[in-house]
């Protein structure tokens, strides 16, 4: 049988298996093969030189514990066939109960009172008494470990269902014996030899010996770190590579000069000066579009630091030269907000912006979709509608699409395929700030610009949190700012009461607020509304004719009202940090001080409350977005299924930034020397099955 072969066998095979144990395996660890079982990693190991005293166990951490055997015992379960096997483990200064509820006649056989053992397990208290059910035990002559024994002890993600079948620490050891005596663990090393040379790392043979049947806890050590560096590198090299098949499989209109409209917008329309930051970024986005590759790049700024009129500049370059424009958002309110923002910079230029949304009416519809295909529209604001079958544009030029994360690959792939047979330059905007880290892992494939510099006049806004015995201090606050002629937003999570929370619904805070505000108006938005009444209440609040607008999070990104000045956010605690900064950035828009209340439970934790205390003393949304990244994972903090970034089985991009860097520059170099990596068969081999497993997109030659 081919070596290939070996790996692929279903894991029924395998001796201390079985049907039953398979099947198990399957459902809750998604294993069913030898190639499979390897991949089950430990996640961290006991050493058996450290031994924790009885009296310092801690409930429910698994822990090496050495003394001597009491006498069994044999009780009867009261109804049952079954009985139960007790004993003591006693160390000299404290004791514990070992239990085993079932399969414990080798115990009998193979150990008795008086005998020195170290047990392996988590303690637990049942009836005020320190217990380990069904513990590991290993028999010490004159106080040492067999000589054949290992003696670090994997410990493996484990599930109820798991242990129930006898698939504990133990036994995953024993099947990774077993699967070392029958394969050697000899596997191709998808990472080349001259990388590991580089780098210091072990082969691939020698690292899955080293994971699964370590002879020392610093071995483990050496062997996680191959396995670090080989899921960043496969993912870098996927990246680097796309970003270089981007760059010469695909052509883009080469636009060598700025065009007309830049100038005239800059010189007789531009509503207001711009940053630095947005100039240098403005520079970028110019040297890209002249070139005749696809532009890919991310700008990310901090809340308010002006990435639409940046995304302005870059649209009329494109209109200068001829091409179209298309706007992509992932929301309808976010893209009636773009809409409006570029009517008025365009209409002064005669430019005219179309908006198609799923809700825009037949009729309507078809006629903005005549308009793109003839080229009489250059410009295109809307939703996932702009890709849809049905619609074509004449000479699509520039795509930009906005809080790209929120769309997958093939989506954000749809639009591009609809400027055929050239690919369009492409700029993607963030209004959550990502840290260089997981922007490494997840748009490692883009240029990153950052606006680093929000502009003149922005007030920083004082945070609060509150709970609900100081909300009547609140209510003033609010009440203060409404008879200075100010406006505030009060945003809830929910649309509509549900069963399964205590959260407030939208509709009880708009009575609650109508009845404790009665000499203002109040509007209110929700992500239910259709468009036309959404938009309606838009308009009224940003004329000034609501004073207070009750809200979900569709103002999160967009909303631009500069006399708004108090933003009060219900149960902030289920939010993101993220979310909530984003949030935040409605208010403070204007020149006048501005204020955001952040209103918890009165009995939530030192850790929650820790976490929202984290808004009150910083304001750079990246600081934040570090810290929202460490408390929810990368998953959470985007979106692992639309953000495409893989779930790591043993690497941390925070814990191991600097593993990251070395991957990554092992994959610039490797791409750099053999980008069609001819030269690496097994390393394409590795990829073309990381792709189908992670549903990401590949570039080929």
């Amino acid at each position: 049988m081919a070596q290939a072969d070996v790996w692929q066998t279903p894991l029924i095979y395998l001796k201390g298996v079985g049907p039953r144990r398979a099947e198990v395996l399957q459902s809750e660890l998604k294993i069913s093969t030898f190639e499979e079982l390897l991949e089950h990693f430990p996640r961290r190991y006991l050493d058996y030189a450290h031994i924790t005293p009885i009296s310092q166990a801690r409930l429910d951490q698994e822990a090496v514990f050495r003394g001597r055997l009491g006498p069994f015992q044999v009780r009867p379960i009261a109804g049952e066939r079954r009985a139960i096997l007790t004993t003591t483990l006693y160390d000299g200064q404290a004791w514990m109960q070992l239990i085993w509820y079932q399969g414990w006649e080798w115990v009998r056989q193979k150990f008795s009172a008086g005998q020195e053992v170290l047990a392996i397990g988590r303690p637990t208290y049942k009836k005020r008494t320190l217990q380990l059910s069904h513990p590991d035990l290993i028999l010490l002559t004159d106080g040492r470990l067999p000589q054949d024994f290992l003696r670090v002890y994997p410990l493996y993600p484990l599930t109820e269902k798991l242990r129930q079948a006898g698939l504990d620490n133990k036994r995953f050891r024993m099947l990774f014996e077993e699967l070392y005596r029958l394969t050697h663990f000899q596997k191709e090393d998808p990472i080349p030899e001259s990388i590991r040379a580089q780098y210091g790392l072990l082969s691939l043979s020698e690292a899955l010996r080293a994971l699964h049947l370590p002879t020392s806890v610093e071995e483990a050590e050496k062997a996680r770190y191959r396995f670090k560096f080989q899921e960043f590198f496969l993912l870098q090299v996927l990246l680097i590579r796309r970003k270089h098949f981007l760059k010469t499989q695909y052509t883009a209109p080469s636009f060598t000069q700025a065009g007309p409209l830049v100038s005239e917008f800059y010189e007789k329309h531009l509503p207001f000066p711009l940053t630095e930051a947005q100039k240098r970024v403005i520079r970028e986005i110019r040297r890209d579009m002249a070139l005749s590759v696809p532009m890919n790049r991310l700008i990310q700024g901090d809340v308010g630091s002006g990435k639409t009129i940046v995304a302005l500049f870059a649209a009329l370059i494109a209109m200068g030269n001829g091409y179209q424009v298309a706007l992509m958002t992932p929301t309808e309110v976010l893209a009636e907000q773009h809409a409006r923002s570029f009517r008025r910079w365009l209409s002064p230029l005669g430019i005219g912006v179309g908006l198609l949304l799923g809700s825009t009416p037949l009729a309507q519809k078809r006629r903005l979709i005549t308009k793109l295909a003839t080229g009489e529209l250059s410009c295109v604001i809307g939703t996932h509608a702009l890709f849809q079958k049905g619609v074509h544009y004449h000479r699509l030029g520039l795509t930009i699409i906005d809080e790209q994360h929120k769309f997958g690959v093939k989506q954000r792939a749809a639009l591009w395929e609809k400027a055929h047979p050239y690919r369009p330059h492409n700029l993607l905007l963030t209004a959550t700030p990502i840290p260089r880290t997981l922007a490494l892992s997840v748009y490692g494939d883009v240029d990153v610009s950052i606006i680093d510099e929000l502009p003149p006049g922005r007030q920083p806004v004082k945070t609060y949190i509150r709970t609900e015995a100081q909300r009547r201090e609140v209510w003033n606050l609010l009440q203060a700012e409404l008879q200075k002629g100010r406006q505030g937003y009060v945003i809830y999570p929910l649309v509509e009461e549900s069963e399964k929370t205590d959260l407030k619904a939208v509709e009880e805070g708009f009575e609650l607020l109508r009845k404790t505000f009665p000499a203002y108006s109040i509007g209110m938005v929700h992500g239910r509304m259709s468009s036309e009444r959404k938009e309606r209440e838009m308009n009224l609040f940003k004329l000034g004719q609501t004073q207070i607008l009750v809200a979900t999070t569709v103002v999160e990104v967009g909303v631009d009202v500069p006399n708004a000045t108090v933003l009060i956010v219900e149960h902030a605690e289920r939010f993101g940090l993220s979310q909530l900064h984003q949030l935040r950035g409605r208010v403070g828009r204007g020149a006048y001080p501005s204020y955001a209340i952040f209103m918890a439970q009165t009995d939530l934790s030192e850790a929650a409350l820790n976490r929202l205390q984290a808004l009150a003393q910083y304001n750079d949304g990246f600081r934040i977005a570090e810290i929202d990244l460490k408390l929810r994972g990368p998953g959470d903090f985007l979106g692992t299924k639309q953000s495409g970034l893989p779930d790591f089985k043993i690497a941390d991009i925070i814990e191991d930034q600097a593993i990251l860097r070395q991957a990554r520059q092992a994959a610039e170099e490797l791409i750099a020397h053999d980008p069609t990596l001819v030269l690496y068969p097994t390393l394409q081999s590795y990829l073309s099955r990381y792709v189908e497993k992670y549903s990401l997109e590949l570039f080929t030659a």
